[in-house]
């Protein structure tokens, strides 16, 4: 089949793209004068992988930030055999941007086909996506793990507190699901070998979210996309442990509070207290097991966390 000829870079009017006549052009008439489509060059891609769990990333463009994004990717199940793949990206609007965006793919049981369709610019020299895709676990080891939760006894239920202080952080982990925590306590089961999948942090009253980042480790020197205070980092039921944290606070909330925090890892290791814009991990990079984030208001003396 011969290619398709490239996009014309040209913007053009509703009208001139085909969306300013017709039935269906109601939208793009609507009475918006001076109203222009710019066209984009779409290709779908079918990426064969074995079973297993994988990590890919759009690296960094640095025409992105200019270009909306762009060039943007989409990982998706094809039209058959979704039930042998599990998708699970870090953004909830399942983009991968330029700018380092990464998602989480899931293969089960035997070699599967993902949908890799790629959105760029045809005007820009560099638009081609640089994708890469990392092996995280083979399918020995996802099996394993999806099987250690179901060997292992339920732990016993926790008293109830007697007064319940408000849930700043969130964290899903292994065998539990979502569990919370104020700042200042031990978030997690030290010395249980249940890992962290993800978190999410609760920026406190008065801080934009965009000053409170956060990451997560998930290889040496590989760390997870930045996100913003209040999304989730990380993963849900994908067998996929965290390695450790790094969180940074900037503008009014790097000028209003002190943050520290430590963790401890499957295997007893521990790490921290660290500072701001720093990395807690274990020197082994042992999954992340449990996790403690102080917050402080600048001029007042942190407290010790609770044991």
């Amino acid at each position: 089949m011969a290619a398709p000829a490239p996009a014309s870079a040209r913007a053009k009017t509703a009208t001139e793209a085909g969306l300013g006549s017709g039935p269906g052009a109601a939208g793009a008439q609507g009475g918006i004068s001076g109203a222009q489509i710019q066209e984009l060059k779409v290709t779908g891609h079918l990426m064969t992988l074995p079973p297993g769990l994988f990590c890919i990333i759009n690296e960094i463009n640095v025409g992105a930030a200019r270009n909306n994004g762009m060039p943007g990717v989409r990982i998706s199940p094809p039209p058959a055999g979704a039930q042998n793949v599990e998708i699970s990206g870090f953004r909830g609007d399942g983009w991968l941007s330029a700018e380092g965006d990464a998602t989480l793919v899931r293969i089960r049981k035997q070699p599967t086909q993902i949908l890799v369709t790629i959105y760029q610019l045809p005007s820009e020299p560099d638009a081609a996506p640089r994708l890469q895709v990392r092996q995280l676990l083979g399918a020995t080891d996802v099996d394993a793990s999806e099987a250690a939760p179901a060997l292992r006894a339920a732990p016993p239920a926790p008293a109830p507190a007697p007064a319940a202080r408000a849930a700043n952080i969130m964290a899903h982990i292994q065998s539990r699901g979502d569990v919370g925590a104020p700042f200042g306590e031990w978030l997690g089961e030290r010395g249980s070998t249940n890992w962290i999948e993800g978190f999410a942090i609760e920026a406190p009253e008065g801080v934009a979210p965009a000053n409170f980042t956060y990451q997560a480790v998930l290889g040496r020197g590989w760390l997870s996309p930045w996100v913003e205070a209040g999304q989730y980092c990380g993963s849900r039921g994908m067998a996929l442990p965290l390695l450790g944290l790094r969180i940074r606070l900037g503008g009014e909330a790097a000028e209003q509070y002190e943050i520290s925090y430590s963790a401890t890892f499957v295997g007893g290791a521990k790490a921290g207290p660290v500072g701001n814009d720093e990395t807690c991990e274990a020197d082994t990079l042992a999954p992340l097991e449990a996790i403690q984030i102080t917050l402080t208001p600048r001029g007042r003396k942190a407290g010790r966390g609770r044991k």
